[in-house]
């Protein structure tokens, strides 16, 4: 992403009137969430990856998680009341949210998904945006 560049969840941070603070990487999907925090000079500990899932029943949902920690599908799947859910394939990443692997946001996708948020996330008091 150019440094002038908007992502979708800038536009929608901007017609909400919502302030943010924007910083640019170059999304790596070999890189850990672990390795793209250092790079930003971030905690870890107040990382979060977005990761999308397909359910038995064909809807995705969406997971924000600590960038040290792994999606459990199947309590992901208890979460959101599906037999089991699965990870999307990275090529259909794109298509589906309007995001990058490395730069996916749960604000701003094509389509409104159900959206699980991990509980430690409510501790922060400022969230910036990745992409």
């Amino acid at each position: 992403m150019k440094a002038n560049e908007k992502t979708n969840v800038m536009r929608v941070l901007d017609g909400r009137k919502i302030a943010y603070e924007s910083h640019s990487y170059e999304a790596d999907p070999t890189l850990s969430g672990e390795q793209i925090a250092g790079i930003l000079g971030e905690d870890p500990d107040k990382v979060f990856k977005t990761l999308v899932t397909q359910g038995k029943s064909g809807a995705y949902y969406v997971f924000v998680v600590p960038v040290k920690e792994e999606l459990d599908l199947k309590k992901a799947a208890k979460a959101c009341g599906e037999k089991a859910v699965a990870m999307i394939k990275q090529k259909d990443l794109l298509p589906l949210t309007g995001y990058v692997h490395g730069g996916c946001s749960p604000i701003g996708m094509k389509k409104q998904f159900k959206t699980f948020i991990h509980k430690t996330a409510a501790g922060h008091d400022k969230y910036r945006v990745y992409g």
